[in-house]
């Protein structure tokens, strides 16, 4: 079956094919290393329930805005449900830790020492719910001096040595455009409970942090300065090792290109025009056209300045040399290759209505992991979940009432 003959599935069959169906996880997670952690579950299957306080997650106080909604949050939170509970008064505490034992994985991204605080740390979940996995995501490790300090993405980024190899000379140290360190850790925590989970290895923690991650990832800068002593300069958008590699201008805008083996160097010769630079002594091996990068760059962004970039990339791609657009946002959404994956997926928004939203990355059973809810509004799912867990209607009523427990809020 081609891509472009997939249909989504029904929701029958989403559910009785996503792996973690079954599945039941409570979020206790905010900003983004997290919630992209639990949503990346909710995609496999899992029930992600998201534990927020009354005034819900800080991140649906951040931008950009869609009326009144955080499309920063909806990005974050797809494929959850919401409950909203005073955690920070001690009968909130009471009926959080009420619902632990009715979960298989707690995920958390408080500071060290602040789920101890809740009365749920890993020696309370230790004794009282052994078969519960507790993954917890921290900044900069959960041992160490700065173990038990905040952190952000831009922060793990610096630290971490990623902005020191990012950008030119001339910029100085630059952040990647997206929360890396968030992401990459988000990942790394769904594989550490997806792990757990597989292998049965019920009331394991999983640990990872934003530091961690970024190091995790430095792979051959990080090994050229451990084996070396090496510092890994700044190339901007050229590869450090692979030449010819990167950004290159064409007669009217900019291309990817990438020959990263002698056949496809070979090629790209071919495509310029120039099939004696093939067989010039100065690029005849990658070791070479590393040593004499300036010069083997003149030759080819002086041809390439000759035609458009549609000419170029029509070309190179006949030649099956790997090559791409640098698309803005409203190209790549627009690309045809974008569109046959079917990355984007309509849901409907108990406030906006059907809106377009990016599913994950997965494909399972040769279709991919289906966005089956949109990210919900504050207590949106209160009362469905305590019902769930045993709570009678008046029980709830009565939480209600004290203020403990919020149910779904509307702007007006």
């Amino acid at each position: 079956m081609t891509n472009a003959e997939w249909e989504p599935a029904t929701d029958a069959d989403e559910q009785s094919e996503l792996p973690l169906q079954g599945t039941r996880i409570l979020d206790l997670t905010r900003a983004l290393a997290g919630p992209f952690c639990t949503a990346l579950l909710g995609d496999l299957g899992a029930d992600v329930v998201k534990v927020e306080t009354l005034a819900g997650e800080v991140v649906r106080q951040w931008g950009p805005y869609q009326d009144s909604e955080s499309l920063y949050f909806i990005a974050a939170n797809r494929n959850k449900r919401s409950i909203a509970i005073d955690i920070w008064s001690d009968r909130g505490q009471e009926l959080l830790r009420s619902l632990v034992g009715h979960f298989d994985v707690v995920v958390e991204n408080f500071r060290p020492g602040v789920l101890e605080s809740l009365g749920i740390g890993h020696d309370w979940m230790s004794e009282h719910h052994p078969d519960v996995i507790l993954a917890s995501i921290s900044g900069f490790g959960h041992v160490g001096p700065r173990s038990g300090e905040a952190c952000f993405d831009q922060v793990a980024q610096g630290m971490g040595g990623l902005m020191s190899i990012t950008g030119t000379d001339e910029s100085g140290p630059m952040r990647s455009g997206v929360p890396l360190s968030d992401m990459l850790t988000g990942m790394f925590a769904a594989m550490g409970v997806c792990a757990s989970l597989a292998g049965r290895r019920r009331g394991q923690s999983v640990h990872t942090s934003l530091l961690e991650s970024v190091i995790a990832v430095l792979i051959f800068h990080g090994q050229r300065y451990l084996s070396l002593g090496e510092i890994p300069p700044r190339v901007g958008n050229d590869h450090p090792v692979v030449v010819p590699c990167g950004v290159f201008p064409t007669a009217d805008g900019q291309i990817n290109i990438v020959a990263g083996t002698d056949p496809q160097w070979v090629g790209l010769c071919k495509v310029l025009g120039a099939a004696e630079l093939a067989t010039d002594e100065r690029f005849a091996t990658p070791k070479k056209r590393y040593a004499n990068k300036a010069e083997l760059l003149r030759e080819i962004e002086a041809r390439l300045s000759l035609k458009s970039s549609s000419e170029w990339l029509s070309a190179l791609t006949s030649a099956s040399i790997p090559c791409g657009p640098i698309n803005d946002m409203a190209q790549t959404f627009s690309e045809p290759q974008v569109q046959a994956l079917g990355v984007v997926e309509e849901v409907k928004h108990s406030v906006l209505g059907t809106i377009p939203v990016a599913r994950g990355p997965l494909w399972i059973g040769g279709a991919p992991t289906p966005v089956r809810r949109a990210a919900p509004m504050l207590g949106e799912h209160t009362v469905e979940i305590l019902n769930e867990c045993g709570y009678s209607k008046g029980t709830i009523a009565s939480l209600r009432a004290d203020g403990l427990v919020a149910t779904e809020s509307r702007p007006d």
